[in-house]
């Protein structure tokens, strides 16, 4: 009787693994995961948000803007109201952006960063992408022309400003706070040389 239940349980286990492994034939090998576009790991940040009633009120002597770092948004300001919320890319690890009352030092609609950019030849061609004048050397025929910083409004005499970036919703940034395209237009039509800024962990 023993000997007869382990053929039993013998066959029965053979043809279990028999199936499983017909199975398998069926299903074919296990196909790999495609791999994620970069643009798929990039964060969504919420779009620009505007308070439309209280544009009409938003003038350069009644605002003022506040950057909350954690929260990687702009937000301008009319007292305790808010007119614009923006996204932000703030300054990276090693480049954070400074913190504290910053008021707007310059305008400048058509900015150019003296120490990031890139290596450009004679003809207009970037031999290096993503420079540092201060770091790196020009190689030779090729010279330096700042990144653009479109609609600038200067924080810092070190050149730490609020411009037109690329936002991947993380700090990113050398130390500037990056803005997407209509928001650093819309911020830089309402502020002046002088507008109060406080940047911080708001």
């Amino acid at each position: 009787m023993p000997a007869t239940l382990l053929r039993y349980f013998c066959a029965l286990l053979a043809a279990a693994l028999t199936y499983a492994a017909s199975a398998q034939i069926r299903s074919g090998p296990t196909q790999p995961q495609p791999l994620r576009k970069a643009s798929q790991l990039i964060q969504r940040q919420e779009p620009i948000k505007i308070n439309h009633s209280l544009m009409t009120q938003a003038t350069p002597d009644s605002v003022h803007v506040v950057i909350s770092l954690p929260k990687q948004r702009a937000y301008l300001m009319i007292g305790e109201q808010i007119v614009i919320d923006s996204p932000i890319s703030s300054g990276k690890r090693g480049h954070t952006s400074p913190t504290g009352h910053l008021p707007v030092l310059e305008k400048d609609p058509n900015h150019h960063s003296s120490l990031y950019g890139d290596f450009v030849d004679g003809s207009g061609r970037i031999v290096r992408a993503g420079v540092s004048a201060r770091i790196d050397s020009a190689p030779s025929g090729t010279h330096f022309v700042g990144a653009t910083m479109k609609w600038f409004m200067r924080l810092t005499g070190d050149g730490v400003g609020m411009h037109v970036g690329i936002l991947p919703g993380y700090p990113a940034s050398h130390g500037c706070i990056r803005m997407p395209f209509d928001g650093a237009k819309l911020f830089y039509d309402r502020v002046k040389v002088g507008t109060p800024v406080d940047v911080g962990d708001y």
